[in-house]
């Protein structure tokens, strides 16, 4: 199976959840716990790295509870560490004031920013990831629907995702059409990539206009109509799951555990 083929099947494991996969959670439940997470955690200073480092604590316990593995999801957010990287890779050349000395070394704040920015880019890419593979991404967006996001920004959020899927599609096409005539040969000079890009961009938009005739066709008024399960027996759970971790967050944001411990010497 080659990596577009992958790329397309993790997309559409991505639409919708899969009960076999283990436990689901309400969508408007996970957004909330989600939102108080990142909330909670981007609000740290970013000198607080003792502090910080305690809330790696949800994605960890999360992420098997709602049946993940968080090395799954560990790795998955990796894909983002280049970004996450390349937004404080100069703090340590521009801030060298002095913050604590580790045997002989002194460590500036530059570096102690520098990790707190890479830990906090991983644990909210991490937090978004299991808020995807537990409600689903059609089940985000229903939630979001439901907590009073605008119709149209919701609409435009699904729009984007699907057309992601269709472009892998087209690509998919191509490479294989390609494949089919080149006589083993893979190698692509530069000419032939500018060539691939144009078609591949014309091919899309040219696909597009038809989904976007047939939606017309079949009464779309611009909202994409989203089915709202309801199941009671979920709900009691659903609640206990937000409001025990909403409660953890407030406490592992307001109280200094590693001080409590006696780690505050070494954050």
């Amino acid at each position: 199976m080659s990596k577009l083929e992958q790329a397309i099947i993790t997309l559409q494991d991505m639409q919708s959840v899969r009960i076999e996969a283990g436990r689901t959670i309400s969508p408007v439940c996970g957004l909330i716990v989600t939102v108080a997470y990142l909330v909670a955690m981007l609000s740290v200073s970013v000198d607080r790295v003792g502090i910080l480092l305690w809330f790696a604590v949800y994605p960890i316990l999360a992420a098997p509870w709602l049946g993940m593995s968080f090395t799954s999801v560990f790795i998955r957010s990796l894909y983002a560490l280049p970004f996450i990287i390349f937004i404080g890779v100069f703090n340590p050349v521009f801030d060298t004031v002095p913050a604590l000395m580790i045997g002989d070394v002194v460590v500036t704040r530059g570096w102690i920013s520098f990790v707190s920015i890479i830990l906090r880019g991983l644990m909210s890419v991490q937090a978004i990831i299991i808020l995807i593979c537990a409600c689903g991404f059609e089940g985000v967006c229903r939630g979001m629907r439901t907590i009073g996001i605008p119709a149209f920004l919701v609409t435009q959020l699904l729009m984007v995702y699907r057309y992601m899927t269709v472009l892998l599609i087209e690509l998919l096409n191509m490479k294989r059409a390609r494949e089919s005539r080149s006589y083993g040969n893979c190698r692509m000079t530069l000419k032939m990539w500018g060539q691939m890009t144009g078609q591949l961009f014309m091919r899309t938009v040219s696909r597009a206009e038809r989904i976007n005739r047939a939606m017309l066709a079949r009464g779309f008024n611009g909202t994409m109509p989203l089915y709202t399960p309801h199941n009671p027996d979920r709900s009691v759970s659903d609640m206990i799951f937000t409001v025990v971790w909403i409660a953890a967050f407030a406490i592992l944001r307001f109280t200094n555990i590693s001080a409590i411990m006696g780690f505050n010497r070494l954050f």
